[in-house]
């Protein structure tokens, strides 16, 4: 069973930076894309951006390139996202999410079939 933690939200004004962490915490994550999505009150789940298993490949949603960065760690078992030029609407519960298919296919997969998931990590930006 694959467990995600997620780390680093926390309030920050308009035009700051935060960095969100997830670790993994079994070995065989190591071969999985990992991805973070978001979430607001009353909306769908979200796509933010994927990391192939071995970091060569990234892909991010059109709301928030050129902004944030998804790399992760391998040897670490961990996921970033380092967000910058934050804007209010990214105001978001971000969730870490882990799953065997490309970091390309899970962009469009159904948020139920995605394997694993953290619990979440709340990121608020004010205006």
């Amino acid at each position: 069973q694959v467990q995600l933690l997620e780390s680093g939200g926390g309030l920050v004004q308009a035009g700051g930076s935060l960095r969100l962490s997830c670790a993994a915490s079994a070995r065989t994550n190591s071969l999985y894309t990992m991805a973070w999505f978001r979430q607001t009150p009353g909306k769908e789940r979200e796509f933010v951006a994927s990391v192939s298993w071995n970091g060569g490949s990234v892909y991010y949603a059109d709301s928030v390139k050129g902004r944030f960065t998804a790399s992760r760690a391998s040897a670490q078992n961990t996921l970033y996202l380092q967000m910058n030029s934050l804007k209010p609407e990214d105001t978001a519960v971000y969730y870490c999410a882990a799953d065997p298919v490309s970091a390309t296919q899970i962009r469009s997969q159904s948020i139920r079939d995605i394997a694993y998931w953290g619990e979440g990590t709340r990121v608020t930006v004010s205006s």
